[in-house]
């Protein structure tokens, strides 16, 4: 990490107009590390606190996609030495996109896809997975969750139940006018057993989900979609969240995550596609952005990224933004764990 990684590592700070009666939140990045490379393909990061140590998690494998992809589940103590706590496989499996959050019994839990290439890189099939662990070291088996073609691709608690929205696109074609894909938003109060809360009407093929929610029930959902324009789609419903109102953001997103401020304003972090052609494989970065109250995205800094890249955890604590993500910007897509300064809102 010594070349385009030390470019970055000035003092990036904007400003945006803040809200009424407010002062503008500014993005001070303070430090950048790559903690670790040891798989072929590293990618698709979480990031948690639980029980006073760090806890990081993702899919290694030997490319995007393809493969029997495992899960690494990292530790630290300070945030500045991991190791590996667990590593995480299911036989003919390509197990992608691990999620952390902790259950009301104090249990962390993982959720993520587990995709069937069978030799190939073209998906034959997909269900979603959840594991539990009191330790972070030793997991449950792999337990099969909704449906076959579902993918629950972030799990949020609140209040004593995990919500999620899962999205099916196994009736999906390449052509930018195929079939249409399907979300739909899930209730349980164990992570095993779902319930159906709402069929969404969400069109242009969404896809990865961040559900989040205001003090008062109101909840935020951020979907990523890839056609109709591809921008991102920002809905908010209060419970029992059947009723929802939407807004067509200003940035496509890719590995979205929201985390909300003490003040009341959310910070998102995703994938930025500025300047980058539709069906581009290079250029992307992963950038931290506020929400706007329209939906749209006011850039506040752009990390050490490029090329693959995305998929944030986002953890703030002791004042700090603590801010995990992939990169291929060094020549090898890496995991990396970066501080920001938030000041403001």
């Amino acid at each position: 990490m010594k070349s385009l990684t030390r470019l970055f590592l000035f003092a990036v700070l904007f400003s945006v107009a803040p809200l009424p009666g407010r002062e503008a939140v500014t993005a001070e990045i303070l430090e950048v590390k790559k903690i670790w490379d040891a798989g072929g393909h590293n990618a698709f990061t979480d990031l948690i606190r639980w029980q006073e140590r760090w806890w990081c998690t993702f899919r290694e494998a030997d490319d995007h996609v393809g493969g029997d992809g495992a899960i690494r589940v990292l530790v630290s103590d300070d945030g500045a030495a991991w190791r590996s706590a667990a590593r995480l496989t299911e036989t003919g499996i390509d197990l992608r996109d691990p999620k952390l959050t902790v259950t009301p019994v104090g249990k962390l839990m993982l959720n993520c896809g587990g995709s069937v290439y069978g030799g190939t890189k073209v998906l034959k099939s997909r269900q979603s997975r959840v594991l539990f662990s009191d330790d972070g070291s030793k997991w449950t088996a792999p337990r099969l969750v909704l449906t076959e073609g579902e993918w629950l691709w972030r799990v949020t608690w609140h209040d004593g139940v995990a919500y999620g929205a899962a999205y099916d696109s196994k009736t999906a074609s390449n052509a930018p006018s195929g079939p249409e894909w399907l979300l739909a938003l899930y209730r349980s109060t164990d992570g095993v057993a779902w319930d159906l809360v709402k069929k969404m009407e969400v069109a242009g093929r969404p896809n990865e989900t961040t559900l989040r929610f205001e003090p008062d029930g109101t909840m935020l959902m951020l979907v990523r979609r890839e056609g109709d324009g591809r921008m991102g789609q920002v809905g908010r419903a209060k419970p029992p969240y059947q009723s929802w109102t939407w807004q067509t953001s200003n940035h496509r997103f890719g590995g979205q995550n929201a985390l909300r401020l003490p003040s009341g304003e959310w910070l998102v972090g995703t994938r930025d596609y500025t300047g980058i052609k539709p069906g581009a494989s290079t250029g992307a970065r992963t950038m931290l952005a506020r929400l706007l109250p329209d939906g749209k995205l006011d850039p506040l800094a752009t990390f050490p990224s490029g090329g693959d890249t995305s998929y944030p955890g986002m953890v703030l604590h002791e004042g700090k933004l603590w801010f995990s993500y992939y990169s291929t910007h060094e020549g090898k897509t890496s995991i990396y764990l970066a501080k920001v300064a938030i000041r403001g809102g």
